[in-house]
């Protein structure tokens, strides 16, 4: 579906996300305080404008309320960040995306009332180490401080060969079986019947220490 997105932000992180969301066609509208990087997205975003977010009368003339989604995605500048998510929010924004730099940069997006707040550094760090320390789980996506979802790709001779039901994942590991990539192909909410293959790779989705403790059994 093709909404309408306004990105606060041209660095590295707001430049890559405007470019994939272009890429996926949908409506950018990109601002940015320095001229050098407006003119890098120029011929690419739907709009690009020279603007400084901290002044809420230059996004009211931009109508930033008007945004399916606005992404604060200012760098290092903590006070610029912080004082267009409140422009954003006042003006009435309905859902506003900020990048924290750390913790209480985090802390206090959350208070002045960001919809959401993402440390990508930290993201990508811990997607990292976790790819480091358990090179079978393929994806990890974090959906509360307690629950996530993950691709964990089977490799444990003991798991191959046995059914869904067989293995008992759900009671024994409070786990949904959520898809199964065999081969390329995709079988979503696969039927308990269904054989698991060498190198298979499931998706599930449960409590994280649970999560964490199949990917272990799958490895062995």
């Amino acid at each position: 579906m093709r909404q309408t997105y306004a990105i606060i932000g041209l660095g590295r992180f707001g430049g890559a996300l405007l470019e994939t969301l272009i890429a996926n066609g949908q409506d950018v509208l990109g601002i940015d305080i320095s001229e050098e990087h407006v003119n890098e997205y120029r011929d690419i975003a739907t709009q690009v404008v020279i603007a400084d977010a901290q002044e809420d009368d230059v996004l009211r003339k931009l109508d930033i309320a008007s945004f399916d989604h606005v992404v604060i995605a200012i760098g290092h500048n903590m006070q610029a960040s912080i004082l267009a998510t409140i422009n954003a929010k006042d003006l009435g924004a309905k859902n506003v995306i900020a990048k924290a730099e750390n913790r209480t940069h985090l802390r206090v997006l959350t208070k002045i009332g960001a919809d959401l707040v993402v440390q990508p550094e930290r993201e990508m760090g811990e997607r990292i180490g976790r790819k480091l320390l358990a090179p079978n789980m393929l994806n990890f996506i974090e959906l509360s401080d307690d629950y996530s979802m993950a691709e964990v790709q089977i490799v444990n001779p003991t798991f191959t060969g046995k059914t869904i039901s067989e293995l008992n994942i759900h009671k024994k590991f409070g786990l949904n079986v959520i898809a199964v990539r065999h081969e390329g192909e995709v079988i979503v909410a696969p039927e308990s019947k269904y054989k698991i293959h060498h190198k298979d790779i499931l998706s599930v989705v449960g409590p994280k220490d649970m999560v964490d403790d199949f990917d272990q059994m799958t490895n062995n």
